[in-house]
């Protein structure tokens, strides 16, 4: 190390290493204190014959060092293997800062959430494309549908589910009786509490809380298992393997919901009909001889028609949404649990609108 003309000139030879680490370190301190403010400096590594992350801390320290009082240094001979090093720390703690999060007004806040709406619609739209083209080359080649995927899957979503669904809508047909009692009682119209039940169940309650409860159970389980399968870059093995995994993962999935929760409706309604005659019998007075003669001059085929022909249309939404939500998972555990809340939420939140739209439609054609 030479000054000349308060130009100083440094010389680093050796190996710059951590075998080495207090002698260089004392060394750049001394270099830095005693020259706090040359008017130039070049630093020469001409002489450096090996460098690892540890020295090249050191050179960008001294060089910082510097560089804080206005004095730019200048290296010259550096090795080009190190340069690369070298640049990589000379952008540490240069990072642009986060940007600052804002208040959003109202408005803007809506105008985010309508955006974000509309791009959902598209995804799930261009979802249901790849679905159903899914679909068509497992009919074109009937021998690539996974049928024990499909068979497993409705045990899954099916037939274990028929506990918690009979005793929901047991309950469900429970409360509907007891108080449409309670209300028609003041009337003298305590029969009409059959009428009631038997159209609600069939055509609107029964197949609307089915669905709320299967999106809950097996759309949150769906989400979570396609979600993991992510995480875990399964999904993307299956693509390298040469398989498409709307085809191997979601048909299976989508076909077992849209057998499963038609049956799970008829067992449910059945439920919250037997449900109700209890309470009825107990509560009301109403026999079962009563309350059967009542039910069958209430309901027609047409009733029972209604809510059998909701279920699969909303099987396959429920199907969807979740499974879409499971192939948009990241790779944290904080974006699982996001998709899977909005999975739920999405489905039920759809499975209501859908019972509004077909309330409107078989209104229209006087069924």
């Amino acid at each position: 190390m030479h000054s000349q003309d308060d130009r100083l000139t440094v010389a680093g030879r050796g190996a710059w290493t951590s075998e080495y680490a207090d002698e260089l370190e004392m060394a750049v301190n001394d270099t830095v204190h005693s020259y706090a403010k040359p008017k130039g400096v070049e630093i020469d590594l001409a002489s450096v014959e090996r460098m690892d992350t540890f020295g090249a801390l050191l050179l960008e320290r001294l060089r910082r060092a510097w560089a804080g009082t206005g004095v730019e240094p200048t290296l010259v001979g550096l090795a080009p293997r190190y340069k690369v090093l070298l640049e990589e720390l000379a952008r540490m703690g240069h990072e642009p800062p986060p940007p600052k999060r804002r208040h959003e007004g109202i408005l803007e806040r809506f105008g985010h959430e309508v955006v974000n709406a509309a791009k959902d619609a598209l995804s799930l739209l261009n979802f249901i494309g790849a679905t159903v083209a899914a679909m068509l080359r497992v009919l074109a080649r009937p021998r690539s549908f996974r049928f024990t995927s499909m068979v497993n899957q409705v045990d899954r979503v099916g037939f274990r589910a028929v506990p918690i669904i009979l005793l929901i809508t047991f309950l469900i047909g429970c409360i509907l009786a007891q108080q449409g009692i309670f209300n028609f009682r003041r009337f003298g119209a305590d029969i009409y509490v059959v009428d009631m039940v038997g159209v609600l169940v069939l055509r609107e309650l029964g197949v609307l809380i089915v669905s709320i409860m299967i999106a809950g159970r097996s759309g949150s389980a769906y989400t979570a298992e396609l979600g993991s399968m992510r995480m875990r870059e399964e999904i993307d093995a299956l693509r390298v393997m040469g398989f498409d995994p709307i085809e191997v993962l979601v048909v299976p999935r989508i076909l077992a919901l849209i057998i499963a929760l038609p049956l799970l409706t008829f067992i449910g309604s059945m439920s919250a009909i037997f449900g109700a005659g209890l309470v009825s019998w107990g509560y009301g007075g109403i026999t079962p001889d009563v309350f059967l003669d009542r039910l069958k001059l209430a309901i027609d085929l047409d009733q029972f028609k209604v809510g059998m022909y909701k279920a699969p249309f909303m099987a396959a939404t429920i199907g969807l949404v979740a499974c879409m939500e499971g192939l948009r998972v990241g790779g944290s555990a904080e974006s699982l649990g996001e998709h899977t809340t909005a999975s739920v939420v999405k489905a039920i939140f759809l499975v209501i609108v859908m019972d509004g739209v077909f309330a409107m439609f078989f209104a229209a054609i006087d069924m």
